[in-house]
């Protein structure tokens, strides 16, 4: 049977603890008092929330690498969520609300941000319903305006492939597809310079998009 993912990281994290001799062979009474599991894992949830908010995945990898049995973790994890300190839909909500705030990311580049903390499926999707299309194309336009060269010059061919292929490039690694970068790009250079901008020489195929 596979190894959960779980099992092998509290199997590498006791490794590395007991190092190349193994086990101490002797301790003193104190030392073998274990503690209760239940408290230590409350005591690495309670700080990991007061650092900030986490997904249940995130504090379950936590538990994990602390080398927290798993029912344990489990346990505890499931009082939290009763008393709504873990709330993966309401994390979900204020992840979408900063990525997009701080990093003018797109709903596809969150969605997959969100799936590495263990989010997904309607939880995800409904927190992503906060962004419309136009936001998107908003910030999109946002970004291009903040990198778009003072001094560029729409006329100068070789000037404006280059501006071009590199702020579609950035929206591209936000998330944004290549259609809507280019055009938003495009959109920009024209109220830049107040003239239309001709599409020979920037069309998409010309683009090094990620």
């Amino acid at each position: 049977m596979t190894e959960s993912p779980y099992a092998r990281r509290r199997r590498r994290s006791s490794a590395r603890h007991r190092g190349p001799e193994g086990p101490a062979s002797s301790s003193s009474p104190a030392q073998d008092a274990e503690p209760d599991p239940r408290e230590v894992a409350r005591a690495i949830v309670l700080r990991q929330l007061t650092a900030s908010a986490k997904s249940r995945k995130q504090l379950e990898d936590k538990l994990a690498d602390r080398n927290v049995p798993e029912d344990v973790a489990r346990e505890v994890l499931d009082r939290f969520e009763e008393v709504d300190l873990v709330d993966d839909a309401q994390y979900a909500q204020l992840y979408v609300r900063s990525r997009a705030s701080s990093r003018k990311l797109s709903r596809s580049a969150i969605r997959r941000e969100l799936a590495t903390r263990g989010v997904t499926g309607e939880i995800a999707e409904s927190a992503l319903e906060q962004r419309t299309d136009e936001d998107e194309r908003e910030d999109a336009a946002e970004l291009v305006r903040r990198k778009l060269p003072a001094g560029l010059d729409p006329a100068d061919r070789a000037a404006r492939d280059k501006a071009v292929r590199r702020l579609v490039g950035m929206l591209g690694r936000k998330g944004y597809p290549p259609g809507l970068a280019f055009a938003v790009v495009k959109e920009e250079l024209e109220a830049r310079s107040g003239t239309p901008v001709q599409d020979d020489g920037i069309g998409e195929e010309h683009l090094d998009t990620p």
